[in-house]
């Protein structure tokens, strides 16, 4: 659902991509950014703000059903949209007016609900508001990526409010059903021969009225805290993909739904292997006389030492199978074979490939003979 305080936010600007970017490309803008400006990685005293201004940009551009709101009323803040021949004084409405009125909701359903609510078109929001999604990353070890695994996020976001429990209210008290609007979150107002519906003033849309606010919260029923959120890693995560905790984000006021919390995995590389979907990589030196001749050569996996057959005659470059020491029950470890030649050699060495050479059989390069200039 999109938010009221949308109209006065460019999210473009905040991610520095143009209203027409490619969704390839806000993903890339956000993380560059979210790198940049996470306060794991920067202690300067903007950085915080700035890495939830460009998160919440994220969360709502990132979102195919999201944007295409936030755009929709991007267009009629600037006059061009479907109701831009309703402002001014002649027609009696002014676009202007009209989010205003809707102003303490922060529910954009409630801008056609003042509009249309009389005539049977619109429906206002009721009970609690729920809570915004959150997004943050983090980075894990590429093993880690692999086998999966629990990781602990320590972080500072909001959360329910510890001493009244979200509810908003004082402890001891409990929230009250709103005498104006009787618990029903709109009220209706008579406009000449018109009756609007509009958002109840009283409650904000929730139906309910907190009398002796929570001193802590101050009746919004949730804090910004610091917290410790146990995030389990699936085995074969990606590098920049995104984990979604359900019910983990911001809290709703007074005891609506938490949000969700969308957390952008950033794998470590590793020192020697790779990875290619669910396989992992490796290129593996042999020797000259080991491809030649063939050989059982130890291979690392990320869980043990194995012995892999280098079949004889095996040229460089090829690629050799060990089965089963990729992802787990996915993928395979594909080890590529990279022949090493000596830079240097010693009198014995060389007198011995002297001599191999000297019975080697020659070479078949009747194939490149084609290409040879008439």
């Amino acid at each position: 659902m999109a938010s009221q305080d949308w109209l006065e936010k460019d999210f473009y600007a905040e991610l520095g991509v143009p209203s027409d970017a490619s969704k390839k490309d806000i993903d890339k803008a956000y993380r560059k950014l979210a790198r940049q400006y996470h306060p794991d990685n920067n202690d300067s005293p903007e950085a915080e703000d700035r890495f939830k201004a460009i998160s919440e940009a994220y969360s709502v551009l990132h979102d195919e059903k999201q944007r295409a709101e936030y755009d929709e009323i991007q267009l009629m803040k600037s006059g061009r949209g479907g109701f831009g021949g309703m402002g001014g004084s002649t027609g009696g409405f002014n676009m202007d007016d009209v989010f205003s009125q809707g102003s303490t909701s922060g529910d954009f359903g409630d801008i056609f609900g003042n509009l249309f609510g009389g005539m049977g078109g619109g429906r206002g929001r009721r009970g609690p508001k729920p809570g915004h999604d959150l997004r943050t990353h983090m980075s894990i070890d590429f093993t880690d990526a692999v086998k999966g695994t629990t990781h602990d996020l320590r972080m500072r976001a909001p959360g329910v409010c510890d001493t009244c429990h979200g509810s908003g209210a004082a402890p001891g008290t409990s929230p009250e059903t709103c005498r104006l609007c009787h618990g029903g979150g709109m009220i209706t107002v008579n406009q000449g021969g018109f009756s609007f519906q509009q958002t109840c003033p009283d409650c904000g849309g929730s139906g309910s009225v907190v009398p002796n606010p929570c001193p802590e919260c101050g009746g919004s029923g949730a804090v910004t805290k610091d917290r410790v959120i146990t995030v389990r890693i699936p085995a074969g995560v990606r590098d920049g993909q995104t984990i979604r905790l359900a019910g983990r984000g911001a809290p709703g006021e007074r005891g609506g739904p938490t949000g969700d919390l969308m957390v952008d995995v950033h794998v470590r590389s590793h020192a020697i292997f790779g990875r290619d979907g669910n396989n992992l990589t490796l290129r593996l030196p042999v020797t000259y006389t080991e491809a030649a001749l063939g050989a059982k050569i130890s291979v690392p996996t990320l869980d043990e030492t194995v012995t892999m057959r280098v079949p004889a005659g095996t040229p460089s470059g090829r690629v050799l199978r060990v089965k089963g020491r990729g992802v787990p029950g996915k993928g395979d470890l594909m080890v590529t074979v990279d022949v090493d030649v000596p830079t240097k050699l010693g009198s014995e060495a060389k007198e011995a490939l002297e001599k191999y050479a000297s019975v080697e059989p020659p070479t078949d390069r009747s194939k490149l003979q084609q290409f040879t200039a008439h």
